[in-house]
C-alpha cells in the first residue's frame, strides 16, 4: 500500500478564497501555516521551535487575507508548515525538505524514504501548486488581467545581525511591477524597504515565482515583510492598510506605464 501523509481527518494542503475575485491581484503564501501532519508528529523538534519562523512565514497568512479582503482578490495558501516541504523549492532541491533550518536540526527530516518524500510532494507541495496553477489559467481563458503577488514575511535577526529594513521586493527578469511597488512603499516617511534584499529575487527567487510568475509573462512580485513588525494583530491591520494602499497605487502606475 502506498505511503500516505495526511490522515482522511487532517486539514487540506490548500487554503482558497475568492477564488472568482474582482480583482487583477492574486495573492499566493507558500508559508502560511506551521502545522505538521500527525502521523509526523513534531519532526523531533521541540514546540518552541514549530512557532518559530523556522516552521512558517509569521504574520504572512494575516496580512494576505486581510488585503485579499480589502481588494476583493483570489487568495491561494499553503496550509502545511515549510518543515513538511518547502512550496518554494524546487522539489529535489536539497532545501525541499530541510534537515537543517538556520542552525535547527530537524531530526524527522533525516534520511527518508522515498516513498515518504514522494508522499510529501504529492500530498502537500502538488496540491498547492496545481491549485494555484490552475486558478491562473482560468483567468487567462478568460481574459482576465492578473499580478501575482507572492506574500512572505522574514526575521528581524538572522544569524545574529538585525535586518532594519521593514519590507522588502524581490523579482527576477521582470521588474515592471516590483519597481512600480518598491516606489508606492518608499513614498512613506521613514519606510525603509529592501530592493531585491536581504534575499535576491535574481539570485534566489525561489520556485513559485519564476513557475506561475515568469513562465507565464505576467506582472508579479515577492513581497518580504519583517515578522516582528505583523506577528500581532495591530501589525496585521497597519501592514494590510499599508499594502493594499501600494498595490493599488503600484497597479495604477503599471497601467500608466505599461499598457
Amino acid at each position: 500500500m502506498r505511503f500516505r501523509l495526511l490522515a482522511a481527518d487532517e486539514p487540506s494542503a490548500v487554503l482558497a478564497s475568492r477564488r472568482d475575485g474582482r480583482s487583477a491581484f492574486v495573492i499566493a503564501v507558500d508559508h502560511a501555516s506551521r502545522r505538521i501532519p500527525k502521523c509526523l508528529a513534531t519532526l523531533g523538534l521541540a514546540q518552541p521551535d514549530l512557532e518559530r519562523h523556522i516552521a512558517w512565514d509569521i504574520g504572512a497568512l494575516a496580512v494576505a487575507q486581510s488585503v485579499s479582503a480589502a481588494l476583493d482578490a483570489p487568495l491561494v495558501a499553503q496550509n502545511y508548515s515549510r518543515l513538511v516541504i518547502d512550496c518554494n523549492r524546487r522539489p529535489g532541491d536539497p532545501a525541499s525538505i530541510p534537515t537543517i533550518s538556520e542552525s535547527t536540526l530537524i531530526p524527522g527530516n533525516l534520511d527518508l524514504p522515498a516513498e515518504q518524500i514522494s508522499a510529501r510532494q504529492r500530498e502537500v507541495f502538488d496540491p498547492y501548486h496545481q491549485h494555484l496553477g490552475a486558478l491562473l489559467e482560468e483567468r487567462a481563458a478568460a481574459g482576465r488581467r492578473t499580478i501575482l503577488i507572492v506574500q512572505h514575511s522574514m526575521t528581524n535577526i538572522f544569524k545574529g545581525v538585525r535586518r532594519e529594513m521593514h519590507a522588502a521586493v524581490l523579482y527576477n527578469r521582470d521588474p515592471r511591477f516590483g519597481g512600480c511597488l518598491l516606489e508606492a512603499l518608499r513614498s512613506e516617511t521613514g519606510l525603509i524597504v529592501g530592493d531585491n534584499e536581504p534575499y535576491s529575487g535574481k539570485e534566489q527567487i525561489g520556485y513559485t515565482l519564476p513557475h506561475h510568475g515568469e513562465s507565464r509573462g505576467i506582472p508579479h512580485v515577492e513581497v518580504e515583510i519583517r515578522q516582528d513588525l505583523i506577528q500581532l494583530p495591530s501589525g496585521h491591520a497597519e501592514w494590510s492598510r499599508r499594502m493594499t494602499a501600494a498595490l493599488l497605487a503600484a497597479e495604477q502606475a503599471l497601467l500608466r506605464r505599461f499598457s
